[in-house]
Formats: C-alpha cells, structure tokens, sequence
C-alpha cells in the first residue's frame, strides 16, 4: 500500500478530527460565557469572543472543513485500497469498512467528546485557527449553504442550536440533570415559558373572593374596611357588585384623611382612582408588559358578556413564574385545634364533615359549600373578613358560631375559623 497515500490520508484525518473538536466546543459556548472570561482575563478570550459573537458563520466553516477533510481521506484511502487489491470489489469493501470505522471512532466520538468536556478550552483554541481561515474563505461557507438551502424544503439551515421551544425546554431539564442549575431555576424557566399560554382569567382573584365597597360610603369606612380585611387595593362599586367603578388605595385615603380629619365623611368616589379593564382572555404575559409600561398594579377582568370577571394584580401574575408569595407572618398551621370548653379553631379548608365529627356528628353535609369557609361565607351572604361571626344550625338542632379570624398570605384570605357551640334558650 501507498505509504504517501496513507500518510495524506490520516493528516487529513487529524485536521477532521480537531474540526469537529471545534464544532463540539463552540456548539456549547455562548457569547455570555466569552464575555466572561475577556473579563476574567483568560489568554485568547478575545479571539474567542469574536467568534462566538458570529456562531453559525465558523460553526460552518469548521463544518467545511470536516466534511472536506474526510471526503478527501476517503477517496485517498481508496485510491491505495486500488493499488493494493486487484479485485475492485475487494478494494472499495476494504475502503468503505476502514473509512466507516475510523471516522465513527475518530472524527464522530472522540472530539466532540472532548469538545464537550472541556468546551472552553476548545472553543478558545479553534477561534486562532478559524478567524484567519475565515477572512481567507471569504463567503464560501455561506455560498454553499445558501445552494444546500436552496435544494432543501423547509426553511433551511437553522441559525442557533435550538429549533422549537420543546427542544430549549430539553435543555434546561439537561441542565438540572447536570446540576449546572437549580431544580427551582428550572422550574422557573418553565413558568416564564407557561406564561405565555396563561390567560388572565386563570390567574385573577374571582368576584366571589372580591372586597369591594360602595362609591357612596364615607371615607373612614372605606379606611376601616382596609384595615379589617388587609387589603390595600379595593373595589369601589356603583349600582350593583358587576359595576366596578373604580379602585381605592389605602395610601390615599390614609393621605387624604391625614391632611384634613373632617375629609372622613366625604364619599370613597373622591378618593377612589379610575379602574383599568382587560378581557379574561388576554394573555397574562402582555398583561404583565402593559402594567410595566403603565405603573398599574391592578386590573378590573371583564367577561365575555361585559360582567366582573374579578380583579388581577401584578403580583398575580408574578407568582405564575416565581410561586407562592408569602410573608413573615404566614405560618404553617394545624387543621384542628381544641381550645376548650367545646370549642376548636379549624382551618378555612376543612371540609364540613370534619367539623361535624368534632361536635359528634356522624354525617354533616350542604348541597352548597364544602368547607368551613365556605358554610360562614353563605352564613353571611358575603366573603368573610377577620371579625365577621354568624351563626348556623347542625342537623341535630343545636347552633354553632363560627368567626372569622385574621386574614394571612398575600391575598389576605381567612385561614382559621372560630367555631363554638352555642346553648340555645327552649322554646316557652
């Protein structure tokens, strides 16, 4: 055999195998990792942040190079193969099984493992060997893409490393398989991704759960309202509950009545500010946007048919990305606790067949609510805020008084109730 030949063969071999060690490399190196080390300093990081700043033009150069280098190999080790066998057959089956096996070993496993593992390095050394291969090249790599292109359907070769969402996705679960990031980062990646499939109306606080008040209440009740219930933000209604005609802050009314104390009787409407409306089908993203730009923290959702949908926030939306928003005072609790004298102090979310174990009843039940919550809600024909108490009757006749203690979370719902047995007088 051609000792030329295979000589020619396996330098081009080498140069295909350091192309697709630059491939690897630069596939896993963005332009915020170059910049990082410019900034540390790092020996060739400027080369290194050229080329990254421009990725898809030296990923194809070094694509060239590759595929040039082993086509060239293949028809050198062919034309020994020729020279050495005198059956032809012969000599393409021994080329086709070298030229497979050396190029899956050495040019398709071997350098992008290492390109893989030590990207930096690899990237950083490939940037001195494309820059000046590029400005020789000129436009040729691109030449012979566009052509590729153009025989291919579709939308060609694409620019970045990532097709379609899913595949971008896959790469941050990748990532937290790799501890290269936190379970919580991705999981808030996902969210910002799951915001934009997000209406509004899955994330408002529903009319039901609203705190409102009238436009013709006084000012000090407006004030005391926010005080009881914890809300900063209240809808201030007109003719009915459906007919929100604008939103009271407490910042104002505490401003307003600090000024001037006989301001107290004035209607809420003098200090209430004009509401913002959004459909429930709007998308929470754009919404998050809009609010952004405009310095608004509240909106008014309105449905299809024109009606109060409910209110949502900024905060609302936050926590579709960031979860759960609490604070100190927010504690975890027991859904139960006995306080003597036959009373217990339960969770809103108990269900009303365990408040009916508790006062010794077999089957407690309602067509209408369920929880504990729920019962003092339709008890008091309106949401509970921390004070509110109403009494209602168990099956066996005896009454019970459920009250409703301070709000916690964010949204200032009732966690715990109150519930005490109340003696009732026999009938004369």
């Amino acid at each position: 055999m051609s000792t030329p030949l295979v000589g020619g063969a396996v330098a081009l071999l080498v140069v295909a195998w350091l192309a697709a060690c630059a491939e690897a490399g630069l596939a896993r190196v963005s332009s915020f990792r170059a910049a990082e080390a410019v900034r540390h300093g790092r020996r060739g990081a400027d080369k290194l942040a050229q080329v990254t700043s421009d990725p898809t033009r030296y990923l194809n150069l070094a694509l060239l190079i590759r595929v040039a280098c082993e086509m060239a190999a293949g028809v050198l080790v062919t034309y020994a193969c020729l020279e050495e066998f005198r059956e032809t057959w012969a000599a393409l089956l021994v080329a086709v099984g070298v030229m497979v096996l050396v190029s899956y070993v050495a040019v398709g496993v071997s350098p992008r493992t290492i390109g893989r593992q030590h990207p930096l390095n690899t990237a950083t050394a490939s940037a001195y060997v494309l820059l000046p291969l590029a400005r020789v090249l000129g436009p040729v790599p691109q030449l012979l893409i566009l052509i590729g292109n153009a025989l291919t359907p579709g939308k060609g070769f694409r620019k970045g490393p990532f097709a379609s969402e899913a595949e971008l996705r896959a790469m941050v679960d990748y990532a937290e398989q790799e501890s290269l990031i936190e379970d919580e980062e991705r999981r808030m990646v996902h969210s910002v991704f799951e915001l934009g499939d997000t209406l509004v109306r899955e994330v408002m606080v529903p009319r039901t759960d609203l705190v409102s008040i009238e436009r013709y209440k006084t000012v000090r009740q407006a004030l005391t309202l926010a005080l009881r219930s914890g809300f900063s933000r209240i809808p201030v209604t007109g003719d009915s509950e459906d007919d929100i005609v604008g939103i009271v802050y407490l910042k104002d009314l505490v401003r307003k009545t600090h000024v001037n104390r006989e301001a107290e009787s004035d209607q809420v409407a003098t200090a209430m500010r004009a509401a913002s409306f959004v459909p429930d089908t709007k998308n929470a993203g754009d919404l998050l946007r809009e609010m952004q730009r405009e310095r608004n923290h509240c909106a008014v959702v309105i449905d299809e048919y024109g009606s109060t949908a409910g209110i949502v926030t900024i905060e609302d939306i936050l926590e579709e990305i960031v979860g759960e928003i609490t604070d100190e005072y927010d504690r975890e609790l027991p859904p139960v606790e006995k306080l003597g004298d036959g009373s217990f102090r339960v969770t809103a979310r108990l269900d009303i067949r365990d408040l009916g174990e508790l006062f010794g009843l077999d089957a407690y039940d309602d067509e209408d609510v369920e929880t504990v919550g729920g019962l003092l809600a339709k008890a008091l024909g309106r949401v509970p805020i921390a004070g509110a108490a109403a009494e209602v009757e168990l099956p066996d006749g005896r009454g019970l008084r459920l009250t409703a203690e301070s709000p916690a979370g964010r949204r200032n719902k009732i966690v715990t109730v109150l519930a005490e047995p109340v003696e009732k007088e026999p009938a004369a």
